[in-house]
Order: C-alpha cells, then sequence, then structure tokens
C-alpha cells in the first residue's frame, strides 16, 4: 500500500466531526429542559452536559471558573492592603467601581444565560445559536482592559509630551548632516564659597579678573565672589548668589552659550526658569545677563582648596561644508551588518531544516512505528524551538559566544530551522500523491520516491518560504539587537536611552526603507524563480 494512498488529516477530522453530530442529533438529552436549566443555575454548563452538548457545556464552565479566578486575583491585587474577603471587595469598588461592577454584572448575566442556553439545548435537541459565547468574550475583554491597565484618558492627556520626541524620530535628518564647526570662547573665574573666610579666619580673596585683549573676546563676571545654589537640612532648594556677565568682542546678532565649569572640570549649561542659559549678542558683539550661580557637581570632599569654579561663553558658528554624521554613518554600518545577519542565518536555517523537513512529515515517516516515534520527536522538538521567541534566543547566544552580530546569527539560525522545518514539512504533506504513486508502480524504492516524486513539487514552495524567511529574519534582526545580538537594533536601543531621539529616528528610517526595498526584491525573485 502506498503511503501516500490513505486520508489527509482535514478529512480524517471532517469525517469524524460528521459522525460525532449525527450521533449527537440523534440521541435524546439526559434531562428535562427544565432540570437542565436548574441545574446550569446551580453549577453553570452543566445542563449542557446531560442535554449531550458535552463539548459546550465544558467550555461555559471553564470559561466561567477561569474569569471568575482572574477577577478574584484582580481584587486581591486592588484590594491587598485590607483584611481578605468582603473589605478586599468593598476596597476594590472604591479603587475601580466601574470595572468591578462591569465585570460582576457580566458574570450575573452569564450565569443566567447559561441556563437559559441549557433549556434550550435540551428541548431543541441541537445545539442553538445563543449569546452566551458573546458573554464570555466581554468577560474576558474587561478583565484583559483592566490587566494591560488601559488608560485612554491618559493617553490623550500626556499626548503634548510625546509631540516633541515623535516630530525628531520622523524628521531627524537634522541630525544626519553635519558641518566643521569654529569656537569663540571667554571665561571668567568665580570664588564659590560656604564661608568666606580661609581657616586662619581671613577673608578670601575674589580671583583675578582676565584682562582684555584687543580684538578677543572678553567676559567678566560681577561680582566674582558667591555661594553656589544648595539643598537646606529640609532638602528645599536654596538659590545661589547673583552675577551678571558682562561679554564683549564676540560676533554680533549671534547666539551665545552660556556654560559652567566646577572645580572638577565638568562642564555644564546652567538653567534659568527651567530653561538652559542662552543669551544672543547685538550689532556691536556685546551682551550682558543675569544668573544664579548653579549647583555644584563637585563633591563636598573636594575642599576649600578647590572653590574657583569658571562660567563660560561660548559661540559655535559652522565652517566648511556638510558631511555625513557619526549617527548616519553608525547607522549604515549597522543596517548593513543587519541585513547580512538575515541572510546568513536564512542560509543556515535553510541547509538544516530541509533534511529536518523530512523527518517531520507524517507521510514521508509513516511507514513504521520506529519512524512515526521519530516524526513525533522531531515535531515535538521544532514546537518547542519555535515557541521560544528569537530575542531569547539571542540572549542565550550572547552567554555563549558573546556580544555581537555573531550571537544574532546564531539566535535566527535556531529560530529559522525550527520555523522553515515546519513549513517545509506541511508542503511535503500536502504534495499530490499521483506522481509518486506513478513512480512507484515502476519499482522504485523510497530513496527513488523521494528524490524523482517529492522534490520536484516541492522546488516552488522552498523557494517561496525561504525568500519569505529571510523578509522575516532581517526583520527580527533588528529586534535581536535589543538583546546584545548586534545589528541596527543594538545601535537603536542605545540611542533611545541616551534620548537621542533624531539619531534613533535615523535608525527606524533606515530599517522601515530596508524592508520596504527586501519586500520588493523578494517579490521580484519569486516572480521570476517561480
Amino acid at each position: 500500500m502506498s503511503i501516500f494512498s490513505r486520508k489527509t488529516p482535514q478529512q480524517r477530522e471532517q469525517s469524524r466531526h460528521s459522525r460525532v453530530t449525527s450521533r449527537s442529533a440523534q440521541q435524546d438529552p439526559l434531562v428535562t429542559p427544565a432540570v437542565a436549566a436548574v441545574l446550569s443555575l446551580l453549577i453553570p454548563g452543566l445542563g449542557q452536559v446531560l442535554s449531550r452538548q458535552w463539548q459546550r457545556g465544558v467550555l461555559i464552565l471553564a470559561s466561567f471558573v477561569s474569569a471568575g479566578v482572574i477577577f478574584w486575583s484582580r481584587i486581591e491585587e486592588l484590594g491587598r492592603r485590607t483584611t481578605p474577603g468582603w473589605p478586599r471587595m468593598v476596597r476594590s469598588f472604591q479603587r475601580r467601581p466601574g470595572f468591578v461592577t462591569l465585570v460582576v454584572a457580566i458574570l450575573l448575566l452569564l450565569w443566567l444565560v447559561s441556563a437559559w442556553d441549557a433549556w434550550r439545548c435540551a428541548r431543541e435537541r441541537r445545539r442553538p445559536f445563543s449569546g452566551v459565547f458573546g458573554l464570555v468574550l466581554a468577560v474576558f475583554f474587561v478583565l484583559g482592559w483592566q490587566i494591560a491597565q488601559i488608560d485612554l484618558v491618559r493617553l490623550v492627556r500626556e499626548a503634548p509630551n510625546a509631540v516633541a520626541p515623535l516630530s525628531r524620530v520622523l524628521w531627524p535628518w537634522e541630525a544626519a548632516i553635519e558641518f566643521s564647526e569654529e569656537t569663540l570662547e571667554a571665561q571668567a573665574r568665580i570664588l564659590a564659597f560656604s564661608v568666606p573666610m580661609d581657616d586662619a579666619g581671613a577673608l578670601l580673596p575674589p580671583p583675578p579678573q582676565p584682562e582684555p585683549v584687543p580684538g578677543e573676546p572678553h567676559l567678566i563676571s560681577t561680582p566674582s565672589v558667591g555661594e553656589l545654589s544648595r539643598q537646606d537640612g529640609n532638602n528645599l532648594p536654596v538659590p545661589g548668589s547673583p552675577i551678571t556677565l558682562r561679554g564683549e568682542n564676540f560676533a554680533a546678532d549671534m547666539e551665545t552659550l552660556i556654560w559652567w565649569r566646577d572645580t572638577l572640570g565638568n562642564e555644564f549649561r546652567p538653567r534659568e526658569r527651567g530653561q538652559y542659559l542662552t543669551v544672543t549678542t547685538d550689532r556691536d558683539g556685546a551682551f550682558e545677563v543675569e544668573m544664579r550661580m548653579p549647583y555644584s557637581l563637585a563633591p563636598p570632599s573636594a575642599g576649600s582648596d578647590s572653590s574657583i569654579h569658571t562660567v563660560l561663553a561660548r559661540q559655535v558658528s559652522r565652517a566648511g561644508g556638510a558631511r555625513a554624521s557619526q549617527a548616519l554613518r553608525l547607522t549604515i554600518s549597522r543596517m548593513l551588518e543587519t541585513i547580512f545577519m538575515g541572510m546568513m542565518a536564512t542560509v543556515f536555517g535553510i541547509l538544516f531544516s530541509i533534511p529536518v523537513s523530512f523527518l517531520a512529515a507524517r507521510n514521508i515517516m509513516s511507514g513504521s512505528r520506529l519512524t512515526m516515534a521519530l516524526y513525533y520527536i522531531t515535531r515535538t522538538i521544532l514546537n518547542i524551538i519555535r515557541s521560544i521567541e528569537p530575542l531569547i534566543w539571542a540572549l542565550i547566544a550572547v552567554v555563549w559566544v558573546g556580544l555581537g552580530p555573531f550571537a544574532g546569527i546564531v539566535a535566527l539560525t535556531v529560530h529559522s530551522v525550527a520555523a522553515l522545518g515546519k513549513l517545509y514539512s506541511e508542503a511535503i504533506e500536502g504534495i499530490d500523491p499521483g506522481p509518486i504513486e506513478a513512480i512507484q508502480a515502476t519499482g522504485a524504492n523510497r530513496i527513488q520516491t523521494i528524490l524523482f516524486g517529492v522534490i520536484p513539487q516541492m522546488i516552488s514552495p522552498f523557494i517561496s518560504f525561504s525568500i519569505y524567511r529571510w523578509d522575516i529574519n532581517v526583520r527580527m534582526s533588528t529586534v535581536i539587537g535589543l538583546g546584545g545580538g548586534g545589528g541596527i537594533g543594538f545601535l537603536l536601543v542605545q540611542y533611545i536611552r541616551l534620548l537621542d531621539y533624531r539619531s534613533a529616528g535615523i535608525a527606524v528610517w533606515f530599517i522601515a526603507v530596508t524592508v520596504a526595498i527586501l519586500d520588493y526584491v523578494s517579490a521580484e525573485i519569486r516572480n521570476r524563480l517561480m
């Protein structure tokens, strides 16, 4: 008997379902409609079971119990700081009255509708249509809404805060170009103190102000001594001493940035009223601005001998032509790395999955108990590997081979073998048995049957699945980089952590464009080869 002449799994399932349906329709319920309704009021689904609607009754009972357990777990979570029992229920209602009321109402309605459904099942002796499963979906939707903490009000309220970063991501090209820069800078020294006395009790002298040089930028601080901003014993802010900065001989009508350098050489931009301190020079290249001395980044252990701080006025202007920024160059490099990661993982996945797919095809392995055992083992392994996301495999591969693109290739290859093995094996199971029987009629053995009857029919779906998997692997390469698997995903997560949304936007644009191009290329390859 040919291994390809038996019924397909779909045909066997259809015939089994028709037999069960006809047999169930011919059998009478075990109870009357009224008794079925009462029993379903005691235990939801019991009336359907006794009306010989076994699957319907078990599903209703399982849905009711699981929804009740999930609901009670949320009650425990919402009222965990109160006494268990009714006080916890009251506390949960006080915190989420709409959620608790809606779930209780739907569960009560589901309980009543299940009794009515049992009455109909026993009365009509068939599976009637009712809204019982609609209520099941409704209660799980409400539970999912609360568990997922969906907050539409917050979504709308916080939308303005997302406009600025999203605009940088959607239009990041200002960060893709950079220019050579020229800097004009002047500085003034400032004595920062807590007590204006030295260890001997003498008044600390102010630091000398820089002498002006004709034609060179010049900055003066008045006064040149003061107290830094700090926090008092109650952690309340105490503003620093006010100072006035006067600058001369800078470029006219140009933005000038104020910087502060502490005793350890840390440079930062001070803020005034929440904004970075910036001033624009007049037509003569001069400016005057008031500020308060900022907090210091130096630890208290720096001591009184390191009390001289520096304030700087800095102008930065473009010089020379435009060039690709470091973010753009890194993004292109990592994008190429991502493409080749997907390509290498696809090649290795195809090589390993082709032999595995024949072991996972039922019609190939149904010759004996040993081959069927091998079939079930292969299928189980493929299901386990495929159920684990590539990101998890990337984390395992990073521990195995270290950070970098090789870890990403290992992770994608493992997942590709499982995914392609399943697709290839299902394609093998669905081939036309006619050519197989014709080849077997000539006396061909199993290997010859596979070589000349199975493989020729598999070339077209193999090519289609392989190209599709390459597309998937390139897209997955951007995700596994988040776990240290290399590629552009690794660069993207670094930009996001640094809040550099323009550089992150460049990476996002390159990902989108690359995926679109690969989709077009894969479609063209498929059209030419198939």
